[in-house]
């Protein structure tokens, strides 16, 4: 297995800069349901397969799917999915963690299918994703994310996200 380097971001949400992301009409955000499931599965897991970066570790993100929605349907431990739909069809999925304990409150990320890329909408699930968590009472979020990935070089820096060198390892739960 080869080693995988991470990077984790951290942002100060009481800083947060304002998000001023507007989505056309037919784009918007929800909370998934335990019956969006096995679309969530698809969207996330193609959402990884796609990106190239991934290649040699696509197997262990496979692993890692069942125990990030799983955690996505436990609201007791401040878990939950936000959703990115094109009219009734998800587009676009992160797993948020509202629990001031959590290593990861993104996992694993904002995730959007391929077709949907390069339109701004990774960029408006996570700034939607950090006012939910600000919403939440948290201070501060972080997530972590493959050092050499376009999550890491392009998306997490934005909205003042701070990266830092973190290769502990990241385990399949």
């Amino acid at each position: 297995m080869k080693l995988i380097h991470w990077v984790r971001f951290t942002w100060n949400l009481e800083k947060l800069p304002p998000l001023g992301i507007a989505l056309p009409k037919h784009y918007h955000f929800g909370l998934a349901t335990s019956a969006d499931e096995a679309e969530l599965r698809t969207v996330i897991t193609r959402s990884f397969a796609h990106d190239t970066s991934w290649g040699d570790a696509i197997h262990e993100v496979n692993g890692m799917i069942d125990g990030w929605l799983e955690r996505a349907f436990q609201t007791e431990n401040g878990g939950q999915c936000l959703t990115l739909r094109h009219g009734l069809r998800i587009i676009g999925a992160t797993i948020l963690s509202s629990s001031s304990l959590a290593e990861n409150h993104l996992s694993p990320g904002p995730c959007v299918l391929m077709e949907y890329r390069n339109r701004g909408l990774g960029t408006a699930l996570l700034g939607e994703s950090l006012r939910q968590l600000r919403e939440a009472g948290l201070a501060h979020a972080r997530a972590r994310a493959k050092s050499n990935s376009p999550v890491a070089k392009f998306l997490y820096p934005k909205f003042n996200g701070t990266p830092a060198p973190d290769d502990t390892p990241l385990l399949a739960a």
